[in-house]
This record gives C-alpha cells, structure tokens and sequence, in this order.
C-alpha cells in the first residue's frame, strides 16, 4: 500500500469544509535568530490543535455508513485522540481512544470532552497495538491507525497541498522543508505532496534525541527501532520505528533527518512565542529547534518548518518560557 497526490486531493476534497487552513508565518526577529528567513506552517491553529485532525477527518470520512455504524478504534497518546474524537462526533459514530496511563492530562481531558472513551495501557510495558486490535475485534470497531493508514497519510498530505498553494502565493524559492516526525504520516503525505506539485523541494524529519528512529532508518535505508519509549518531553512523536506504509514513502522521497535535545526544544518553543505569540508543544517543535539549531541544515536562504501542535500542558509551556 502506498499514497500518491491523487489520494491527497481525492481526501481533501472530503475534508476541506472542516479543516482549518492554516497560514504559513514569518518573523524577522526569528529569521535573525536562524540566519535565514523561516517560514512556519502553524498547525497548532489547526482544529483540535495539530494537524491529526486532518488524517482523522480523511480516514472516517472514507469509512462505509456500516463502519461508520460499528464504531472507530484508535491509539495515540493525545493529538491523534483528540483528532478522532471530534472526527467521530461529526460523523456520528462513537470513538474509543487507547491512551498511554502517562498521557499530558489536557489531553486526555481534551479526548473525552469531545466524546471518545478511553482506555488506558502501561508505556513501555503494554502493546497499544495489541489492545487496539483485540478491541476492534471483539466489539466490531474500525481501527483507525495514528499514521500507517493510506487515508491518514491523504489527510496529512494535506499540508503539503496547502503549502504548495501557499509556496506560489508568497511567490518562495525554497529547496527544503524540516517537518516533525513520529511514525512518519505527517512527513510522508507532505513529500508526496511536494513530489508531485514541487520536486524541487526536499522534506528533512526532526525528531527527539534518543527517540531519532526515522533519521536512523533514513540513514541505514531499513528500519530500525528506539530502545524505549519513555524519557523525552516530545510524547506527541515518540514512536517505536517508523511505520510499514509511510517508511518506503520517506526512503523514496526525504533527504534525511535531524535530532534535537530536549533544551534546544525548549529554547524554540520560547522564540515561537515571543516571536509569533504561537504556543507549541514540544513534540510539535523539534522541527524549528532544528531550523534553529542543527548543524549541516540544507544550504537555503529559505527554509519551511513544519510546527505540528499546540496541545502543552500548562507546566511544560511554563518551563519553556522560563528557559535561558
């Protein structure tokens, strides 16, 4: 299974009178800080607070009424959840969301007050995959995986049909985007997107240090796992290794990927807000903490990050801001 422009368009057109477009910013005082001018795609202003929603939006929209009827099954630790509960609220079918028990608070309280139910499963020591599935077998549900699904790369893809409209309006010369990677849906719909409307430009992945699965896999041309998934602040990309379907997509398509530390995330979601007054999560910031601090970044005036989500508890955003 794999992804091309056709299903990006085909799920945008289903999906386009929910989502937000969301607009591509700029800030001088951020450029200086860069060394060159950045442009960010600011999904925190995306409904639900990140660009999940678009994924979860394509997917339930493509399901059949009986589907539709059953139930829809998910795993995520907040934005995918908070993505399908709302989804499944506006097609009319009921969500349970299996959540990791160290899940952000908001989030889970953002899941449920959309509608879904969630179940809770121990990190490190339970398979979410293995919960997720014998749920949806024995009650009938539709899974509805957090990346490794062809419909929620389409909506996720999305972004890059955006930023191409976007990219032509402003009139840019840009060569790369560094987008924020997990499991890769979000970095595998745009680089499809880009292939077809821009194969000028290269997609780079950010991820967490020690959590750089993808930018391993890119590197070695296989995939490959994390030792653990516990111990980064980014718990909105923390994944075991980077998924079956949109793995190919990546090796194919991105030049390669970056990884930051937590302080640099920190440090980045401090200028997002002074700058632009955007809150990010940190999950949603490894991308401009790489535009801002990564060393042998592609070799352009221009750079487009991708800032996925906006959902950070309130203790963490106050750490950010505090930060020197």
């Amino acid at each position: 299974m794999t992804v091309n422009f056709a299903d990006i368009e085909r799920a945008h057109q289903r999906i386009a009178h929910l989502i937000n477009r969301t607009p591509l910013l700029n800030s001088p005082r951020l450029d200086a800080i860069a060394g060159r001018r950045l442009w960010l795609k600011a999904e925190p202003l995306q409904v639900t607070g990140s660009f999940k929603f678009r994924g979860a939006c394509s997917a339930i929209s493509a399901l059949s009424s009986g589907a539709l009827d059953r139930g829809i099954i998910a795993y995520s630790s907040g934005n995918h959840a908070q993505g399908i509960a709302l989804a499944a609220k506006l097609f009319k079918t009921r969500a349970t969301i299996v959540m990791p028990h160290d899940a952000p608070a908001n989030k889970v309280v953002n899941t449920r007050a959309y509608g879904a139910d969630v179940v809770h499963y121990k990190r490190g020591l339970e398979s979410r995959e293995d919960i997720g599935a014998d749920l949806a077998r024995r009650h009938g549900l539709t899974l509805v995986k957090p990346y490794d699904d062809p419909a929620v790369i389409a909506g996720q893809g999305t972004v890059g049909l955006e930023l191409s409209e976007q990219m032509a309006e402003r009139k840019l010369s840009v060569s790369a985007i560094l987008c924020c990677c997990g499991g890769g849906g979000l970095s595998a719909g745009i680089a499809t997107a880009m292939a077809a409307t821009n194969p000028g430009v290269t997609l780079y992945t950010a991820e967490p240090e020690g959590f750089d699965d993808t930018a391993r896999s890119l590197s070695l041309g296989e995939r490959v796992a994390n030792e653990t998934e516990q111990g980064s602040i980014c718990d909105a990309i923390v994944t075991p290794t980077p998924g079956e379907i949109t793995f190919p997509i990546l090796k194919a398509l991105a030049g390669g990927g970056f990884a930051v530390s937590d302080d640099q995330t920190l440090r980045a979601m401090r200028y997002a807000f002074d700058t632009l007054k955007l809150v990010i999560e940190p999950g949603g910031a490894v991308a401009l903490a790489a535009a801002l601090f990564a060393e042998n970044l592609p070799s352009s005036d221009d750079l487009i990050v991708i800032v996925s989500g906006g959902n950070v508890d309130e203790a963490m955003f106050a750490k950010a801001l505090t930060i020197s």
